[in-house]
């Protein structure tokens, strides 16, 4: 294209200026290019050339100086840049490498989508311009977040508010209320039990214990409290049993918190209300848990124990004076040895400080100082006080309680803050601390920098109540008294997402929130539990269409909705695949790691199939709105949109004619997606038959014209099943079949200087519209020279002579003996074909495989009329249905996947070469991929690997021996050169937890059900007994030996034990071999009687003999 047109967007005049405009646009409003160009682009140095490509390395001042050498580096004044001068201008701008070289080569590639050889600037420019903007679009896309509207809402056993919420490492949330009561709900907001944690046998108090916070301590399974009372209690957190408590505080505890720092090391804290931060830190825990519960109970209901004779060697007692007011949260972080706590206090809103404090050398000195006075006292009086002073020393050595310390300046970090801070969050990884409190903004800030946040963002009417920081997902959750909850993006500082009242329907004041982040789901306790579950990026798909809207954390998917199509790209190492929602993603072939992605390639119509052009530059998707559209997909740009033209436009002879048909393409294009999305939600042909249009509002008694009304299913529902490109004569086309039930070719004209966005096919053949399918065409495949076979839903398989545009061959399957039809179309449906290319001149050989029907892999000769040279069951599994097929370059494995995940690899060289075959190729290898339907397989023979799609959202990599590399779309990168980063041999953990991938028992294999297994012996000794008996021959057991291993080599090789039990050779030698003879068992032959009175025996009287002491009986 050596001229731009309009029509995609760009003008060839001021395309550098859009282009400059673009970058500013995005460096000065802070967005997503913000980061990627402003910040780490800039540097061209040899770390920067070793992370990015050469397309991200480009900004607007490289831009400006590209424009102005991009004439000079023309060399031949042509205009453009060949391949040669553009590496020469990159390299000396760009200061890039010898060993960069292949990218300058890829991205000239993808510029040069039509193969031209060479590039201008406004293709440059145009390409950087629209790559940009469709990362933009998708950096924006893989933000979005929806919660399941509205909440899930319970009533609480609860009588008195909920103090907090927390959960456990299995999703359970746990809340206490300040009566004691303790709940526990189940993910999905289920009450599932109540404990209380005080006596309520005990009646002589006047008031009921107050509970005010509590802990779980896992690493000791107890649960702890703190109380009115100025108590910390622990309970067994399985019994609710107490189990001892800690009394004689000076303040009441408000806020608990618990940490373990090491082997049967803790810390417990507390903040009160006089601001002060209270630690205990406990060595030998376990200890001191059995040594506290040996103490006397209070009230005969927990063991207590005072903290000053809790102090002690293995327990260390500090306190803090850090606020100015109550303490309104604390947490202690291991990770960075920190206590963490807020107040509404401004001066003191926020303090990060040491436990322990660090060693104040001049303290230390006066207190020996002071020491040494003491001793030169008279000796009289040192005797004299030298028991009340050890009394006393017991007493304040321990602790001073009433006194509290402060912290030196240099063990903590004070954040001020308008109105103080109400609650906090910290993240490590992120490095940020997040607050809100009554001024109603949330703030971010660096952990290291308490002068001023890095952002504050606005958006709440009301005081910020919660705030909780995802990690995973780079998101800030907060929630106002007003109940409005907000969703925040910690990179780009936006709000995503805003639920208010009137959607999740909580009602009521906040009480206690809480995020787990194992469920997903935000617990708010009201004087209701409501539950809102953040809606999981698969769980838009539709369940008829492959949904899996369960997904565990240990699955990894590459799309959010069923994955329809995936292909492997040799020229630029890519993998390109397409979902049910028009998204196209683009991976990086060796690593598994996302390169690009752009969505709404057919609109809200799924993309059905997909195929590249000869040179590979250029993507032809097809879709179930009846559109085939040629993308340049490195970028995002649509060159040209391949449509069926309107019955309207044909019989058109007006003035206006171009005007008209503009018109009509757009309601036809309008009209198609109305019924798509008709149609896809049942994603049946049964809906109604007819489809009314452009009908105005009229009475009753007038009569609508007949052409208003139009059939659907003959003549509208036009999606796209399959698509082929072909190369004849110098000549190339591109083919698609689908839902018309026609061969519609388009040409595909490079040279044509009038190139318009929308292309109608080319007059249909008449041996198709007279003789051609009668049903919906499922797939298509070509083979040089001039071979087309498309194969539709009723299971006709045609062969086009594609010159003269007459039929070749046409086949039928007949059925195979013993089938039984899984559905009620009768499994007719073909769902793939594959020319076998090096057989094509071969007329005795099979050289067509078709993947159906009636789950059968048939292998046709199409010449002489076509004949059946083979047909044998595509899958292991009953029921299953071969969903694709592929072929090796050699034509010696066949590859194929069916309806249950499985994929299977066949030996078919030399099959069906010069006669027909009665038996099935051997299976060389088959495993589980999938726990869905497999829609897809790309072959990769350079390195001997396979790609494999499914319905289940994942797209998988294989070695040719099973053998599990990755998911596209997991954390861990891969390598496909070094087989330590493989999965291998761990398998997908959705396939491994799945029934079906259990191995078949011989047992369960012949007795379908459970009743037939349990009842089958009945019936055989029911049998038994009606006819005569006979008796059992004896078992004989005898034992094989095998004395060299030539043997045992040539015995696996032959796989006699193949349905053996055993797993090793050893194990099935040594196994001794039942030999059974019929007959009924020795069970069975069993006989039953009732059994005689026992007689009484007589009892012996006893006589004592003087001579005989040891005679008794007579």
């Amino acid at each position: 294209m050596a001229e731009s047109n309009p029509i995609f967007g760009l003008a060839k005049l001021n395309v550098t200026a859009k282009l400059e405009n673009f970058f500013k646009k995005y460096v000065y409003s802070g967005g997503f290019l913000a980061n990627d160009i402003s910040e780490k682009l800039f540097d061209y140095g040899e770390a920067s050339q070793a992370c990015y490509k050469i397309e991200e390395r480009i900004n607007i001042d490289t831009l400006e100086e590209l424009k102005k050498t991009f004439a000079q580096a023309d060399t031949n004044k042509s205009g453009q840049l060949e391949l040669n001068e553009f590496k020469a201008l990159l390299k000396s701008k760009l200061a890039v490498s010898g060993n960069r070289e292949a990218q300058i080569d890829s991205l000239f590639m993808k510029i040069d989508w039509a193969s031209e050889g060479a590039i201008t600037w406004d293709e440059f420019c145009t390409y950087m311009q629209l790559e940009y903007a469709e990362k933009e679009d998708s950096y924006k896309r893989a933000k979005d977040v929806d919660f399941h509207l509205p909440a899930k809402i319970t009533n609480i056993p609860h009588r008195d508010p909920m103090l907090r919420i927390t959960d456990t490492v299995d999703g359970t949330f746990v809340a206490c209320s300040q009566d004691g009561m303790v709940s526990f709900w189940s993910p999905g907001i289920e009450l599932k039990r109540t404990r209380h944690v005080v006596n309520t046998e005990q009646s002589s108090r006047a008031k009921p214990k107050w509970i005010t916070d509590f802990v779980i301590m896992p690493q000791y399974n107890k649960f702890i409290v703190g109380t009115g009372d100025r108590e910390i209690q622990f309970f067994e957190l399985s019994s609710f049993e107490p189990y001892c408590q800690i009394s004689g505080l000076e303040t009441v505890p408000l806020k608990l918190d618990y940490c373990d720092t090491g082997h049967d090391e803790c810390l417990i804290l507390f903040g009160d209300s006089q601001g002060a931060i209270n630690i205990l830190v406990i060595t030998s825990a376990g200890e001191c848990l059995r040594t506290w519960k040996k103490m006397p109970k209070n009230d005969g209901f927990i063991a207590s124990i005072s903290l000053n004779d809790a102090v002690g060697p293995n327990v260390n007692f500090i306190r803090w004076a850090v606020h100015g007011d109550w303490v309104q949260q604390l947490k202690y972080y291991h990770e960075i040895e920190q206590v963490i706590s807020c107040s509404n206090h401004a001066n003191t809103a926020l303090v990060i400080g040491c436990t322990t404090g660090s060693t104040h050398v001049e303290q230390q000195l006066k207190e020996l100082k002071d020491g040494g006075k003491d001793n030169k006292e008279p000796k009289d009086n040192r005797d004299a006080n030298v028991i009340s002073s050890n009394q006393e020393k017991k007493q304040t050595n321990k602790y001073t309680y009433g006194v509290m310390k402060n912290r030196l300046e240099t063990d903590q970090s004070v954040f001020r803050v308008y109105k103080g801070v109400k609650c906090f969050d910290f993240s490590k990884d992120k490095n940020i601390i997040v607050t809100g409190g009554m001024d109603r903004i949330v703030r971010l800030w660096n952990p290291y920098v308490s002068g001023k946040p890095t952002a504050m963002l606005r958006g709440h009417s009301a005081p910020i109540f919660f705030i909780f920081v995802a990690e995973e997902e780079n998101r800030i959750f907060s929630i106002s008294t007003d109940k409005c909850i907000k969703v925040w993006d910690i990179q780009d500082h936006t709000c995503l997402l805003t639920i208010r009242p009137k959607s999740h329907k909580i009602r009521g004041d906040l009480q206690a929130v809480h995020y787990s982040n194992i469920s997903k789901t935000v617990a708010v306790a009201t004087d209701q539990m409501a539950g809102l579950n953040l809606r999981l990026k698969v769980e838009k798909d539709i369940v008829h269409v492959g949904g899996r809207p369960g997904l565990n954390a240990d699955i990894v998917i590459s799309h959010k909705e069923p994955v329809t199509g995936c292909m492997y790209n040799p020229s630029f190492k890519q993998v390109i695949t397409c979902s049910e929602s028009s998204v196209i993603k683009i991976w990086d072939f060796e690593t598994g790691t996302p390169i690009f992605e752009y969505g709404e390639a057919h609109g809200d119509s799924a993309i059905t199939c997909m195929t590249f052009d000869k040179c590979g530059r250029r993507l032809i998707t097809g879709g179930r709105d009846g559109l085939i559209r040629i993308w340049n997909y490195n970028n995002g740009h649509c060159l040209k949109v391949l449509q069926k033209a309107d019955k309207d436009d044909n019989n058109n002879n007006n003035g206006n004619k171009e005007k008209e048909k503009e018109t009509d393409e757009e309601r036809s294009i309008e009209d198609i997606r109305m019924i798509r999305r008709i149609r896809n939600k049942g994603r049946s042909k049964s809906f109604a038959n007819f489809f009314l249009t452009s009908v105005p509002e009229v009475d009753n008694d007038v009569k609508l014209p007949k052409k208003e009304v139009r059939p659907v299913i003959e003549e509208e529902n036009e999606e796209i099943c399959d698509l082929s490109y072909v190369e004849m004569n110098r000549n190339r086309y591109i083919v698609g079949v689908g839902w018309d039930r026609r061969i519609n070719i388009y040409s595909d004209d490079l040279a044509d200087s009038n190139i318009h966005h929308i292309q109608h096919p080319l007059p249909n053949w008449q041996d198709d519209i007279n003789r051609g399918h009668k049903e919906d065409i499922l797939s298509v495949a070509q083979c040089p020279p001039n071979l087309l076979a498309t194969a539709s839903y009723d299971g006709q398989v045609i062969v086009w002579n594609m010159v003269s545009g007459h039929i070749f061959a046409h086949l039928k399957a007949p059925k195979p003996p013993e089938y039984q039809d899984q559905s009620l179309d009768g499994d007719l449906s073909i769902n793939k074909l594959v020319f076998m290319q090096s057989r094509a001149y071969k007329k005795d050989a099979a050289t067509l495989i078709s993947s159906g029907p009636r789950a059968h892999i048939h292998f046709w000769n199409v010449f002489q009329g076509g004949q059946l040279m083979a047909q044998f069951p595509g899958s292991n599994s009953k029921g299953a249905m071969v969903s694709v097929l592929d072929v090796n370059k050699a034509n010696t494995v066949l590859f194929s996947g069916d309806s249950y995940g499985f994929i299977y690899l066949w030996n078919v060289d030399g099959y069906c070469l010069k006669h027909k075959e009665q038996e099935s190729p051997e299976v060389l290898v088959t495993w589980r991929g999938h726990v869905k339907s497999v829609t897809s397989l790309a072959l990769v023979e350079e390195h001997k690997l396979l790609i494999s799609a499914s319905v289940d959202c994942t797209v998988r990599m294989w070695n040719m021996e099973g053998h599990y590399i990755g998911t596209f779309g997991q954390p861990d990168a891969w390598d496909i050169y070094n087989q330590s980063l493989w999965q291998h041999p761990m398998v997908p953990y959705d396939v491994l937890i799945d029934p079906m991938s259990l191995p078949d028992h011989p047992v369960v294999a012949e007795k379908q059900t459970m009743q037939q297994i349990i009842h089958e012996d009945m019936a055989k000794k029911a049998e038994t007994e009606n006819g005569p008996r006979t008796p059992t021959p004896p078992i004989v057991y005898s034992k094989q030996q095998y004395d060299n291993d030539d043997e045992i080599a040539s015995l696996i090789r032959e796989k006699t034990f193949k349905q053996g039990t055993g797993k090793r050779q050893r194990h099935e030698k040594l196994r001794p071999v039942r030999v059974d003879r019929g007959g009924p068992s020795e069970y069975q032959m069993l006989r039953c009687e009732d059994l005689e009175d026992t007689p009484r025996p007589k009892t012996p009287t006893l006589k004592l003999n003087k001579d005989d002491p040891f005679s008794f009986y007579d």
